[in-house]
């Protein structure tokens, strides 16, 4: 498995997730692109890894949902982190990134040696004002349709596709 920095310092937050097949498809998708460090902050009563469900939709990446760490608080999940990065679908969030453009200062935060979070807002609700006002950095993927979101754990492979795909464009170098 290919590995990188950005792999050792990048942490995916899922805040209050609310269903177990979302939270097991996370993982499986953090895996196929080589990540593997996954906080659940204070997650719904079934969105938890033991979930027989959240098992099922983690194919071949138990590890990683075996491995997440359950915290109360988003505070308790960004002990550590350097600079945080949250996704929303939100219009009137200012400065806004696309999934591209966050990879490449993700990519350069992580050359500095710092260490990363992207936080993503539950099924139903996405992240309330308190957790924006903790975030320092703002994603938005676009959407060609009229709909309000993308699903969480797609929302998760697209940022884990991308991460991966700008630091292999950096390893050229």
């Amino acid at each position: 498995m290919l590995s990188f920095s950005i792999h050792h310092q990048t942490t995916f937050v899922l805040v209050a997730p609310h269903y177990p097949e979302n939270v097991g498809a996370a993982a499986r998708a953090m895996k196929t692109m080589g990540f593997t460090r996954l906080v659940l902050v204070k997650p719904g009563k079934m969105a938890v890894p033991e979930h027989i469900m959240a098992k099922k939709m983690a194919v071949k990446s138990l590890d990683v949902l075996e491995g997440a760490i359950i915290v109360k608080t988003l505070d308790a999940a960004l002990d550590g982190i350097d600079v945080t990065f949250a996704t929303t679908s939100r219009s009137g969030v200012s400065y806004v990134e696309s999934p591209a453009e966050a990879s490449r200062d993700i990519q350069h935060y992580v050359e500095q040696g710092k260490q990363i979070a992207i936080v993503f807002g539950n099924e139903k609700t996405g992240l309330n004002n308190q957790h924006l006002d903790r975030c320092s950095r703002f994603i938005r993927i676009a959407m060609a349709a009229d709909q309000p979101s993308i699903n969480l754990a797609q929302t998760v492979q697209i940022l884990a596709y991308q991460l991966l795909a700008t630091a292999l464009g950096s390893s050229k170098d």
